[in-house]
C-alpha cells in the first residue's frame, strides 16, 4: 500500500523561493515521491508566481470560512517538480509581490491570517473535505504550517499523523493572543498550548502538538535544547525530546552539478577537468565589475544580508582582509537588512575593482557565484543546516563557515593556522565566535591554503566528492513515517492508527538516538 504524504510549506522551489527553505522542501518532496511506495502531494499558498509556474490546475474544493476569507483549492501536477500540487487560492491574501513581506523588507501585517488559512485548509484536506485523497501523514514545515496539528486535534482527526520539521526556530510566527478566535484556535489550545502566557506562537503550538518533530541536523538538534540557541523554546523542546529526530537536509545534486549546470553557459567542469572553473571565475569577475585578474583569490558571500548571517561582522572583517591581502577580491550577492546592505555597499565604494555588491537575488547569478569563486564566506551566529556551503563544495569552492549547527556536521576542518598539511583531508575552514577578528583570521587561513596549490587541490577534490544528496535523508524520513503509521510497516499485520487511538495506545515514536543521521562521508 502506498504511503501518502501531504507536505505543507510556505515555499518550494521553483514555485516560490526566498531562501534555503524553498530548496529543502522541494528537494525532500522530490526524493520521497515514488508512486508504488510513497506518494507526496505538495501544498502551498497560491502566490502569483506559484500560479504562473505550477502548470495546468483545476479547482477541487471551496472553503467558504477559512481565516482571512473564502478560498479555493487548486490541484494539478507541477511539471517543474514532477509532483502533485495543491495551491490555496485567496487573492486577497496571496496575490502579492513577496512571499512574506514587501519590497522594503516589511513583513505583511496579516501574515497570521495568511498562514493560519493555509494550515486550516491542510487540516481539512487531511480530514477528507478538500477534494483530494486523504493522506496518511501531514508533514508541516516551519512555523507557517505549524498550526496543522492543532487544527487536526480540534477536529478530532486522529487517524492522520503529523510531523513538524524545524528548519529554523528563530522564526516562530509570534502574534497577539487576541487573534486566536479569528484564527479558529479554541481556548484550550491557547496559553500553554498554542503559545506562552501572552503571545500566540505558531511554532510552539506545532512543537507541542505534532506527533513527531524532526530537526535538520544533529548538531542543531543538540544546540536548540540550550538557552543560547533555543530562542526561548528550549524547555518546550526538552519536553518533546523523546519525540524528536535529527535528519540532515540534502541538496538536489542534479540542479547543483558543475558538469551539467545550465546556468554556466557551456562552461561546465568536473573534478578531473577543472579548466572551465577559471573561465567561470573570469565571467564572475566581469559580471560583478571586478578587475579581470586570473591570479586573484575571489571570495564570495552569497546569503541573506542579516545579523544571523554575520553581515555586520563581515562588514568589519572584509576591510581587514582586503587591506592585508592585495590578491583578494570580494563579491557579495544577497538582500536583507537595509543598514547592513548599506554597510557592504560602502565597502564596494571603498575598494573599486576589488569588492562588488549586488543587492537582490537571481538563481543564475547564485550558480555563477559558486562556480567562479575560489572561497565562500558563510559566517552565521546560528545555522540549522547550511545549504550554501554544500552548493559551493560541489563546485570546488572552499567554504569558510562558523562552527555552529549543520556546518559543524558537514564542513570538515582537519587543521589549524599553525599546521596546513593536515588540511589535505579537509573540505573547508571553520571558525569559532562572531567577532571581526575571528572571521578575518579564518579568511587569512583560507588564503594561506589557497597559496598552497597541492593542498588546495586536495581540498577541492574532497569537497566535490562528498555526497550531499537527498538519497541519504529520504530513507530516514520514510522509516519515521512508517513508524507513525504501523499499517505501512512490512511484516505482520498491526492495528491501523485509528484503532490504536481508540485502544488508548500511542504509536511507537523513534527517539533522537534511534534516527540520528549518520555523518557525511567522502568516498
Amino acid at each position: 500500500m502506498d504511503l501518502s504524504i501531504l507536505a505543507v510549506a510556505a515555499e518550494a522551489f521553483p514555485l516560490a523561493k526566498t531562501g534555503g527553505l524553498g530548496d529543502a522542501v522541494s528537494g525532500l518532496c522530490r526524493s520521497l515521491h515514488h508512486p508504488g511506495r510513497s506518494c507526496v502531494t505538495l501544498m502551498l499558498p497560491a502566490y502569483r508566481d506559484a500560479l504562473a509556474r505550477a502548470g495546468s490546475l483545476r479547482e477541487c474544493a471551496r472553503f467558504p470560512d477559512l481565516a482571512g476569507g473564502p478560498a479555493t483549492l487548486l490541484a494539478g501536477v507541477a511539471p517543474s517538480l514532477g509532483l502533485p500540487v495543491l495551491l490555496l487560492r485567496n487573492d486577497a491574501l496571496y496575490d502579492r509581490d513577496g512571499v512574506y513581506g514587501d519590497a522594503g523588507g516589511n513583513e505583511y501585517p496579516d501574515n497570521a491570517l495568511r498562514f493560519a488559512a493555509l494550515a486550516q485548509a491542510a487540516a481539512r484536506v487531511a480530514r477528507g473535505s478538500g477534494g483530494a485523497p486523504r493522506p496518511d501523514i501531514v508533514h508541516a514545515h516551519d512555523w507557517h504550517a505549524a498550526l496543522i496539528p492543532v487544527y487536526l486535534k480540534q477536529m478530532r482527526t486522529h487517524d492522520v499523523r503529523t510531523m513538524l520539521t524545524l528548519h529554523n526556530i528563530a522564526f516562530q510566527g509570534i502574534f497577539s493572543l487576541s487573534l486566536a478566535r479569528a484564527l479558529g484556535i479554541q481556548p484550550e489550545f491557547c496559553g500553554g498550548g498554542a503559545g506562552r502566557a501572552e503571545p500566540l506562537n505558531f511554532l510552539e503550538a506545532g512543537i507541542r502538538h505534532a506527533d513527531l518533530i524532526s530537526v535538520v541536523s544533529r548538531n542543531y538538534a543538540r544546540e536548540i535544547l540550550t538557552p543560547a540557541f533555543g530562542c526561548g523554546l528550549e524547555s518546550v523542546l526538552a519536553v518533546r525530546a523523546a519525540d524528536t529526530i535529527a535528519i540532515a537536509n540534502g541538496i538536489d545534486m542534479s540542479i547543483w552539478d558543475p558538469q551539467a549546470d545550465e546556468y554556466l553557459q557551456g562552461l561546465n567542469f568536473g573534478i578531473d577537468r577543472m579548466e572551465n572553473k577559471a573561465a567561470c571565475k573570469r565571467l564572475l569577475q566581469e559580471s560583478f565589475g571586478l578587475a579581470p585578474d586570473p591570479r586573484a583569490a575571489v571570495l564570495a558571500l552569497g546569503s541573506r544580508i542579516t545579523g544571523q548571517k554575520m553581515a555586520d561582522v563581515a562588514a568589519q572583517a572584509l576591510p581587514v582582509a582586503l587591506d592585508g591581502h592585495p590578491e583578494l577580491q570580494v563579491c557579495i550577492l544577497g538582500r536583507g537588512e537595509k543598514r547592513l546592505e548599506s554597510a557592504l555597499q560602502a565597502l564596494a565604494q571603498r575598494y573599486p575593482g576589488r569588492c562588488a555588491v549586488q543587492i537582490g537575488f537571481r538563481e543564475s547569478q547564485a550558480h555563477l557565484l559558486h562556480a567562479g569563486a575560489d572561497i565562500l564566506l558563510h559566517g552565521s551566529r546560528f545555522e540549522p543546516f547550511g545549504l550554501t556551503p554544500l552548493y559551493a563544495m560541489r563546485y570546488g569552492t572552499i567554504p569558510i563557515g562558523s562552527r555552529v549547527g549543520g556546518m559543524a556536521d558537514t564542513i570538515r576542518d582537519a587543521g589549524s593556522a599553525e599546521s596546513l598539511e593536515p588540511m589535505r583531508e579537509a573540505t573547508g575552514v571553520l571558525f569559532e565566535g562572531d567577532s571581526a577578528a575571528e572571521m578575518a583570521a579564518a579568511i587569512a587561513r583560507a588564503l594561506a591554503l589557497w597559496r598552497r596549490p597541492a593542498i588546495w587541490r586536495a581540498m577541492q577534490r574532497n569537497a566535490m566528492r562528498t555526497d550531499f544528496g537527498w538519497a541519504r535523508a529520504a530513507p530516514q524520513y520514510l522509516r519515521a513515517y512508517r513508524a507513525l503509521c504501523p499499517a505501512h510497516l512490512p511484516g505482520a499485520p498491526v492495528p491501523a492508527p485509528a484503532d490504536r487511538v481508540r485502544e488508548g495506545k500511542r504509536p511507537w515514536r523513534p527517539g533522537l538516538r534511534e534516527h540520528a543521521d549518520t555523518a557525511w562521508t567522502t568516498p
